[in-house]
């Protein structure tokens, strides 16, 4: 029999970035494990096959074409998942990306802009728009929930060349520690997943490249880069009653990377 507290049936998950990569494959988890599955995405057509993919597993899905670095759309698309669905139990605030690296002295203010808009301010405005209807619903007298940022070995290892990017990342981090301790009267937990190096449609060429392979690679104890089902287990831990009592902390997921 399984161990009931990792039941997601009745459930209701959001995953920001969720139609590919680390997203889908907690998505994924999240659906094999019961939970009805809102998916955020800007590509219509990743949407569309990661819907497919979902309903595969016999649950309700919705997925919607957001851009979560506007925080109207994030506001919009919210109010509407809450509508269809009725509630929202966990939030995978997962949407990022990076836009270019460069010395210190030479990178540009465009570029340092654009990944906090992209990784921080769209966190912030996710986690702002998931934290409502669960507050409400615990003033009403119904707690909990998860609220779950994905974040990065940047944020706690150097990362040269890498400033926007593990700014955006640490920034993350905080904003989770904040929320365990303003929202924990309401039994909301908040986390964050720290991410390594991780074979995805956007990472593939660099890990696949000869300087990854011969440089990277052998700096990670368990041989191999990440895939996006290594994430499926965590998401419906953080997701799940099992984790309630867990808040305020980071979830090194790397392979070992950082402490080696």
């Amino acid at each position: 029999m399984a161990f009931k507290p990792f039941d997601l049936s009745g459930k209701v998950a959001l995953v920001t970035g969720g139609n590919g990569g680390i997203g889908l494959g907690m998505a994924e988890g999240l659906a094999q494990a019961g939970a009805s599955v809102a998916v955020w995405g800007r590509n219509a057509e990743k949407n569309a096959a990661a819907e497919k993919t979902l309903n595969a597993h016999g649950v309700e899905v919705l997925t919607q074409a957001v851009d979560v670095s506007d925080e109207n759309q994030v506001d919009d698309a919210m109010e509407a998942l809450v509508a269809q669905f009725g509630r929202l139990d966990a939030c995978f605030a997962n949407a990022g990306g990076s836009f270019g690296n460069a010395p210190m002295t030479e990178m540009p203010t465009d570029v340092w802009r654009k990944t906090m808009q992209v990784n921080l301010d769209s966190a912030f405005f996710t986690m702002r728009a998931a934290a409502r209807p669960m507050v409400e619903r615990a003033k009403g007298g119904e707690p909990g929930g998860a609220l779950v940022a994905t974040s990065s070995v940047s944020a706690i290892m150097g990362a040269a060349h890498n400033h926007p990017y593990a700014a955006s990342k640490a920034g993350m981090i905080g904003i989770m520690k904040a929320l365990a301790v303003e929202y924990g009267k309401y039994q909301i937990s908040a986390n964050s997943l720290v991410v390594g190096w991780t074979m995805t449609d956007l990472a593939g060429p660099a890990l696949e490249s000869d300087g990854f392979q011969a440089k990277v690679l052998p700096r990670m104890p368990v041989r191999r880069w990440g895939t996006p089902e290594d994430f499926a287990a965590v998401a419906i831990y953080l997701a799940s009653d099992a984790s309630k009592f867990h808040t305020g902390q980071e979830f090194v997921i790397d392979g070992g990377y950082s402490v080696f």
